[in-house]
């Protein structure tokens, strides 16, 4: 886009491109909270929508010509950005509720901290968890996946092109049914272990009732859950792998059930 002689078809594409990565990017979880100002997420913003706007732009017959209906194509970018950052958000989301069930299985359930990125009150598991969820993203180059796939998502939908369909609809409850089976997959290891550890008190119990249960059990379950969770580490570096190389994919599929060029 030439800053001197600019048309209003132009002026408009970028002005979208910027919608669009604008909502993916202030939604992302290592975005959220005030640790990382304003200004910073917005200069993100600017730079990733300098670097793509180049290969994209609106022809001019396209251009809308009443008020009404660039307001619509805004609107139409806004819900967009807001599908494709939630998207994103679904599966952080799913290892903090894992880290969260973890924690009350072993005992933690009154021990929160404040969390850096969302400044709410989480978990110390749930905190440590997406902690390390977000290294092995950075560490296994996610955020150049989630760069391709928001790129990407031009091809399939140009700006202001959306279709709301049955279609998205179901790949947004199938996103959502991703979330929840992350979280079993992060907490099913220690949750097992942590029940076996409930058995095994409870046996004793039975066999030693002037055992006091409630001290003993409290060390027990913490240091099994600490074992457990340490040896999830390694699990969780590999499935956060296979998560960000399904990111495209999955990306593609929600593009496609909202594509009006395979309506």
């Amino acid at each position: 886009m030439d800053i001197f002689n600019f048309d209003m078809a132009e002026f408009l594409s970028f002005l979208l491109t910027l919608m669009r990565l604008s909502l993916v990017v202030f939604l992302l979880p290592f975005f959220e909270g005030k640790t990382i100002p304003r200004l910073v997420k917005a200069s993100v913003c600017l730079m990733l929508t300098l670097a793509i706007f180049p290969s994209l732009s609106l022809k001019a017959s396209s251009f809308p010509a009443h008020p009404f209906e660039i307001a619509m194509i805004m609107v139409s970018e806004i819900l967009l950005g807001i599908l494709l950052g939630l998207a994103v958000r679904f599966i952080f989301a799913g290892i903090r509720t894992g880290g969260q069930v973890i924690g009350f299985q072993m005992g933690f359930s009154m021990l929160t901290l404040a969390n850096p990125s969302s400044g709410e009150q989480e978990g110390i598991t749930s905190i440590l968890l997406y902690q390390l969820s977000f290294t092995v993203f950075i560490v296994a180059n996610g955020h150049l996946y989630l760069i391709k796939a928001l790129t990407d998502s031009f091809d399939l939908i140009p700006p202001g092109g959306l279709v709301l369909s049955a279609t998205v609809g179901q790949e947004i409850l199938s996103l959502s049914l991703t979330m929840f089976v992350l979280a079993i997959k992060v907490a099913a290891p220690v949750m097992i272990s942590l029940m076996l550890v409930e058995l095994t008190l409870g046996l004793m119990g039975r066999a030693a009732p002037q055992m006091n249960l409630l001290m003993l059990g409290f060390p027990v379950k913490i240091a099994v859950g600490l074992v457990f969770i340490g040896m999830l580490f390694t699990l969780m570096g590999q499935r956060m792998e296979q998560l960000i190389m399904s990111l495209a994919p999955m990306f593609s599929n929600l593009m496609k059930a909202g594509s009006p060029l395979l309506q």
